[in-house]
């Protein structure tokens, strides 16, 4: 990577990391502290609150990556840092579950991702871009792993609202390191042509894509409604979920490199659809622990989560790369509005399906469906087409 390269991957990974960080840390004690809320009696609403979020953020990531396009990047990142900062200050202040409703709805209008994703790309070379997307995909993943440990503990002493608070701080450092960091964007977005939304439709390889990322976070918050029982059943606290999480996310960057490696000879689908075929494996292994009924060793249950983060990292680099490769420059911020637009529906997606399986079908009956879906997925990415990296 040139300086440059380097300075644009590291504030706009930080970019995400900051927005990330105060997201994660609420999700594993919003159900638990939600109960103490006027209103908390209710699960359907408390669930409503907790993922409102990913359904307005679904809704608005391919407008604001339609906009960036038009009248530039980094106007419309502050603009969607300060609507989820404001969101998040909402959900700080609330004094009832409807009032977090409200703060969470806002909190996903902010939805920057297309726009952050998309000037990554237009400050990166085809060669470098995968690899700066794992940059962003590993800060993801290793806000993940600190959530897990920060917020029971910061819960403890500053409560929900004060997480939420946490939130809006780290947003607002956000809009700090996109004025001050992050490399002056090109000003072409209003003066060049005019791209159209039915060109990212058309294209059949952008559409296995924008299923792919679907298809990734449905199986992934899906599993997430069963993994933490099995680890209980092996034996670990749930309070201790950390010490196996926190290995197998920071071991799977390690195991990056052969990404990049395949990359470089040009096999980038090849490594696309082994990771894929890493998160099918995992399906499989976890449905057919859960069939035999014993309980589970950790040691398993962390391969297996080490396994799955190796693919999980590299889809999570991969795909927006090709996605910014394959899209004309003038809609790159609209075919990534409608790629993260599909993140986000996945997440949904997943919540909504997997309560729905572990309730009605159980965790055998959960993990047949992500097997099914994921192996389908792997069917229908498999024609996608090689492409070429420029840039050297």
């Amino acid at each position: 990577m040139t300086p440059q390269e380097r300075r644009s991957s590291v504030s706009l990974a930080l970019i995400f990391a900051l927005r990330m960080l105060g997201l994660f840390m609420v999700l594993p004690v919003f159900a638990l502290e939600a109960r103490k809320y006027p209103g908390g009696d209710d699960p359907a609403l408390v669930g409503l609150a907790m993922g409102i979020y990913g359904l307005t953020q679904a809704v608005l990531q391919l407008p604001l990556g339609m906009a960036s396009d038009r009248f530039g990047r980094k106007r419309v990142i502050v603009l969607g840092l300060l609507v989820f900062a404001g969101g998040s200050l909402l959900a700080a202040l609330a004094d009832s579950v409807m009032g977090l409703l409200v703060g969470r709805a806002l909190q996903g209008a902010g939805a920057v991702s297309a726009a952050v994703t998309a000037l990554l790309a237009d400050q990166t070379r085809d060669s470098v871009r995968t690899k700066s997307m794992a940059l962003v995909g590993g800060s993801i993943g290793l806000m993940f792993a600190v959530a897990l440990v920060a917020a029971p503990l910061l819960t403890a002493r500053i409560g929900l609202g004060g997480l939420f608070g946490l939130t809006c701080a780290l947003a607002l450092a956000g809009i700090a390191v996109v004025l001050w960091w992050v490399p002056p964007e090109a000003a072409h977005h209003s003066e060049g042509p005019r791209g159209r939304l039915a060109d990212v439709f058309k294209n059949p390889d952008l559409l296995r894509l924008n299923l792919g990322v679907f298809v990734l976070h449905t199986v992934q918050l899906s599993m997430w409604v069963a993994v933490p029982a099995l680890l209980v059943q092996a034996g670990l606290a749930h309070a201790q979920h950390w010490q196996v999480y926190l290995p197998a996310v920071v071991l799977s960057f390690v195991a990056m490199g052969g990404l990049f490696a395949m990359e470089r000879r040009g096999r980038l689908r090849a490594a696309l659809l082994g990771a894929i075929a890493l998160v099918l494996l995992v399906q499989v292994g976890l449905g057919a622990l859960v069939a035999s009924g014993q309980a589970p060793t950790l040691w398993v249950l962390g391969l297996l989560l080490f396994v799955f983060f190796c693919g999980f990292n590299a889809l999570e680099a991969s795909q927006p790369s090709l996605v910014s490769r394959m899209a004309p420059t003038p809609v790159r911020g609209a075919a990534l509005g409608v790629y993260n637009t599909l993140q986000s529906l996945g997440l949904f997606a997943g919540g909504a399906l997997g309560g729905a399986l572990v309730k009605w079908a159980g965790a055998p009956g959960l993990f047949v469906a992500t097997t099914l879906l994921t192996a389908l997925w792997l069917v229908l990415t498999w024609p996608l087409r090689p492409v070429g990296r420029a840039g050297h």
